[in-house]
């Protein structure tokens, strides 16, 4: 029987955010938004990261240096695929965003590597696309 999240989601937004899957790098709809806004949550709509804070890490996914409130972003051990990893979750919904590593810029030094798919971007009104 499906669930709640079956019913609202694609099958590859399920399989990111409830199954803790992957999309393939360079292939996320948000890897090169510029603009100025806040990218929610898929699931639930929770506040994630803020467009300040994000930046091009060359990895393949959308990266940022900070989550925009702590208590919305959570984090726990990932040893899947033979390595230790520290996962990013949704706090409010348990919803997969992806995995942080220490190798990110100033001022934080962490780079969150995050899931086109686990997120939406509500653009900040009245702003354009940034050529």
């Amino acid at each position: 029987m499906p669930d709640k999240w079956q019913d609202k989601l694609t099958e590859e937004e399920y399989r990111v955010t409830r199954q803790a899957g992957t999309e393939r790098p360079f292939t996320g709809v948000l890897l090169n938004e510029t603009r100025d806004g806040i990218y929610i949550c898929k699931c639930c709509g929770a506040q994630l990261f803020s467009a300040d804070t994000k930046f091009d890490a060359g990895c393949g996914w959308p990266s940022f240096y900070d989550q925009l409130a702590d208590s919305n972003v959570g984090f726990r051990e990932d040893s899947s695929h033979g390595m230790v990893r520290t996962e990013i979750f949704c706090s409010q919904c348990d919803a997969h965003l992806g995995h942080v590593f220490p190798d990110g810029p100033a001022p934080t030094g962490q780079r969150y590597c995050v899931n086109s798919r686990s997120m939406d971007f509500t653009a900040q009104q009245g702003d354009t696309v940034k050529g």
